[in-house]
């Protein structure tokens, strides 16, 4: 019993850093957050709480549906595995890799106003800017990870991975709502430094997944 326990804590934590890097809640709420700066404070918080909530759907309709898409391809989940885990290692080594500068285009100057928010939160509010191709793909990565041959099992592990979903989405409504409070804290060098840091933890977490995928492929 703990050590399943222990397991189910262990996937809820690569989880949430697996999809921290691909969402990106801090550096994301930057960008997001011309859209929103013209609108009062119960328009903005609307307009987070809907963003939140069509992230979620978009989370979870992708993990509950991935092991049907892998079947409907008929894709091994090794395979998934050590190529999903090669992308994640790909992305954290881009993040160690990259520059100061910005990694989605700047939304200054976007029209603003009420009609064209509400048009705009699921795309491209939403989609792919808060949940892009890069979150779909880590959550198909892990819905192959978490896969057992005991319904039970399975059952557990993806309600650990829906618990890192309900996490991470938790903090984008958190920076969501607190964009201009956290740029001043934090400024532009500590966000860097920041993002180094989850870089280097996507990059081992990318790495023990394609290890784990690896191994099978190679022993069966």
């Amino acid at each position: 019993m703990a050590a399943d326990l222990h397991s189910l804590v262990h996937l809820i934590f690569i989880s949430v850093v697996a999809l921290f890097p691909v969402i990106n809640p801090v550096g994301t709420a930057f960008v997001v957050m011309p859209y929103l700066s013209q609108l009062d404070s119960i328009g903005k918080a609307r307009a987070v709480r809907l963003i939140t909530f069509y992230a979620f759907c978009v989370c979870t309709v992708t993990l509950l549906l991935g092991h049907w898409i892998l079947s409907l391809f008929g894709l091994s989940i090794p395979v998934v595995q050590l190529a999903g885990g090669i992308i994640i290692c790909r992305s954290g080594w881009q993040l160690l890799g990259a520059g100061n500068e910005p990694r989605r285009e700047s939304a200054a100057g976007t029209d603003t106003s009420q009609l064209a928010i509400e048009d705009q939160l699921f795309f491209p509010l939403t989609f792919p800017l808060t949940a892009g191709a890069g979150t779909v793909s880590v959550l198909l990565t892990l819905s192959a990870h978490a896969a057992n041959a005991d319904v039970g099992a399975q059952l557990l592990n993806m309600g650990a991975i829906e618990v890192a979903v309900v996490c991470m989405c938790a903090l984008v409504y958190f920076f969501y709502s607190n964009t201009q409070r956290i740029q001043r804290y934090l400024g532009t060098r500590g966000e860097a430094i920041f993002n180094r840091l989850i870089a280097f933890f996507i990059f081992c977490v990318g790495l023990q997944i394609a290890t784990t995928g690896a191994k099978v492929l190679f022993t069966s």
